[in-house]
């Protein structure tokens, strides 16, 4: 009787609770209303703190987990490889941590980190780079002893430096086996020229002429105290750190003389379309586009918004509804634009789409550029994609440690802290005639290159149902597909 009545009286509570739920669940979609989102961004100046030699610290303590994080950022990178030694900065990169530090070996390193329970990485991009420690609360001491032996005593190991080299050629070997690694290196060479240094790649040559006593110079030019910042974030107490990190990065000198200025693209490509032939698939792989603005152009956020609507919003913006959506050319069709702080960046629409449709998917995406320049946005796409931007920044400060590596990104590459405080502002202020008007100024489809990677013979049939031709887009250019160890043109 007893287990009836619990029975009964758990159907009672259901129905009740299946009714409470029903009558505050909207019957459409549409009408679901939720609170305003409220976010503040962090004060970075209450985490920054200077070590004794002037390296400056954001700290953001976080005792969810016994876990502490320091990442050292660095300035120079790739763009610093002397010529003939091109990929010292990827095999550097590799061996500066696999290849033992200090009184350790490789080996001991290894099992040093792994009895840590500890990660500790080692990264050089191209205009920067970072060595990041992740270790236990407890070991937080023993393990800054060891980044401090990377950071200034790399052995670069003869086995373990050989192997980095070892593989970065296996790598090279591969550059030809997919039309999208072709058609990421060729779109480079079209956007900043052949000769800039973001496009002096390896080959075997430089690769083999890179030795250990060149990286250890690299790495020694790089750790130096004007050119670092470091972000802290985990278990831990601040003074505690400030007084660890002082004995350790705060010991670190300074540069002799200072790095030189990056260098910036002076070339242009003209205007046309450029094809490299793979005949081994059946789809054309396209990206369409021209060099684009750095951080701080004063049309940098309706230019935001413009590629937000135009191809950079997912299944939202126009590129990916006509192209993908509506005709069904392509599976993934979209843009992108890059705002870098150190050099321009680039406008990229891009897509891929069987052989016979390359060209009709190349008509319509250069109409929907010339739409966004000739034409204003709806209110509809402006208040998508505005509320997008809006509604998706906090993520950029989800965790302590992403808070306190934006902030020293930012004093590592001198983008004011206020960018991120103004930056919903920004958004919410753009218009539909400023959209219009930066795409115009910016988004030439007269002036842009256009780079088609597939079989090309069949690109240029085009499809039996639709006249448009690759050669009604302009002038036709052949790229000569490349050696994958010498990127001399194959014959």
């Amino acid at each position: 009787m007893h287990r009836g009545r619990s029975i009964a009286l758990a159907g009672c509570l259901l129905v009740a609770a299946t009714a409470l739920t029903a009558a505050e669940i909207p019957p459409r979609p549409e009408d679901l209303t939720y609170p305003a989102l409220a976010f503040e961004v962090p004060d970075p100046g209450a985490m920054r703190f200077e070590l004794a030699n002037g390296i400056p610290v954001y700290a953001d303590p976080d005792t969810q987990f016994p876990l502490a994080t320091v990442t050292v950022y660095f300035r120079g990178g790739q763009y610093l490889e002397p010529a003939g030694k091109s990929g010292l900065a990827t095999v550097t990169a590799q061996a500066w941590r696999t290849g033992g530090a200090g009184d350790l070996s490789a080996q001991d390193l290894d099992e040093r980190l792994d009895f840590l329970a500890a990660q500790l990485s080692t990264s050089i991009d191209d205009v920067s780079g970072s060595v990041r420690l992740n270790v236990l609360s407890k070991d937080l001491e023993t393990g800054m002893g060891l980044m401090m032996d990377v950071l200034e005593r790399p052995r670069f190991q003869e086995d373990r430096f050989a192997k980095a080299k070892d593989d970065l050629l296996q790598e090279m070997k591969r550059r030809n086996d997919d039309s999208a690694d072709i058609e990421s290196r060729e779109w480079s060479r079209l956007i900043y020229g052949d000769d800039f240094w973001m496009n002096r790649l390896p080959v075997a040559s430089t690769v083999a002429a890179v030795g250990r006593d060149d990286s250890l110079a690299f790495v020694h030019r790089l750790i130096r105290s004007d050119q670092i910042v470091v972000a802290a974030a985990g278990d831990f107490d601040r003074t505690a750190l400030e007084a660890l990190l002082n004995r350790t990065l705060g010991t670190l000198p300074a540069a002799t003389e200072p790095l030189p200025e990056i260098p910036q693209p002076t070339f242009a490509t003209p205007a046309g379309v450029y094809v490299v032939d793979k005949t081994d698939v059946n789809q054309g792989r396209v990206s369409i586009g021209e060099l684009g603005v750095r951080l701080g152009n004063p049309d940098e956020f309706p230019l935001r918004v413009a590629n937000d609507i135009l191809g950079g919003g997912g299944f939202t913006s126009r590129i990916t509804k006509r192209v993908r959506s509506d005709e069904g050319l392509a599976y993934s069709a979209g843009s992108m634009m890059t705002f870098p702080n150190t050099i321009p960046g680039s406008f990229r629409a891009y897509f891929q789409s069987k052989s016979s449709t390359v060209p009709r998917a190349i008509g319509i995406v250069m109409q929907q550029i010339r739409t966004m320049g000739s034409e204003e946005v709806s209110a509809d796409e402006l208040s998508t994609a505005k509320s997008s931007f809006v509604e998706t920044f906090p993520r950029r400060f989800e965790s302590p440690e992403q808070t306190a590596g934006t902030f020293a990104s930012d004093e590592l590459v001198g983008r004011p802290h206020s960018y991120w405080t103004t930056y919903r502002d920004r958004i919410k202020e753009v218009t539909a005639p400023e959209v219009e008007a930066a795409t115009r100024r910016h988004l030439d489809p007269e002036h842009m290159v256009i780079l088609v990677v597939g079989n090309i013979d069949e690109i240029m049939k085009g499809h039996p149902e639709d006249e448009t031709k690759l050669s009604d887009f302009g002038p036709i250019h052949r790229l000569p597909l490349r050696d994958p160890m010498t990127l001399e043109p194959l014959p």
